[in-house]
């Protein structure tokens, strides 16, 4: 015999006796076959035949991801998210802040539209990696947070873009950069 266990679509109900649905107003559910009223105050949790552990999260911890390679270890994919030690060189610094500066204009002109917004993004998120790099900042979650923080002092008023995602932008190029060398 089959079970049924109904939850409303339109909130979440804990599937608990709660005291906390004393008071007296009707909760809607619907099944395939038609809708049914209960009040608040009745009981919540109906007979299922359904193992539950199995669809919670946790199982995720313990049978590894619906996706992926099971081989990967997190460990060298953080490393991966490293600017390389040589870029903090001043004369390269330089050099890569530069790079940003063109690649990022360019591709804020490209996938949004040409506005005076884009050159004054380049130019902070230049100057934001030139410093990072400058200051042996070279974890990308770091150049990521602080090019946010800085890009925040433009306006984006007029802009199809914030400070997040134009920081965002800049660190997916730079990461492309880190492959390619």
């Amino acid at each position: 015999m089959e079970s049924l266990i109904l939850v409303p679509s339109s909130r979440h109900v804990s599937i608990t006796n709660s005291s906390a649905f004393s008071s007296d107003f009707k909760v809607q559910f619907t099944s395939r076959k038609r809708a049914m009223n209960f009040r608040a105050s009745s009981p919540q949790i109906l007979p299922c035949n359904v193992v539950l552990e199995r669809l919670t999260p946790r199982s995720y911890i313990r049978y590894g991801p619906p996706y992926g390679d099971q081989d990967d270890d997190p460990e060298e994919q953080v490393e991966s998210l490293r600017v390389p030690d040589a870029w903090s060189v001043p004369s390269k610094a330089l050099e890569e802040s530069e790079w940003l500066r063109v690649t990022l204009h360019k591709w804020l002109d490209e996938e949004y539209c040409p506005e005076e917004t884009n050159v004054e993004i380049s130019k902070v998120a230049a100057k934001s990696y030139y410093n990072s790099l400058l200051e042996k900042r070279t974890e990308l979650a770091d150049i990521l947070l602080n090019m946010a923080r800085e890009l925040e002092s433009i306006s984006y008023k007029e802009s199809f873009h914030g400070a997040f995602s134009s920081a965002n932008a800049a660190v997916n190029l730079i990461a492309q950069r880190i492959e390619l060398s």
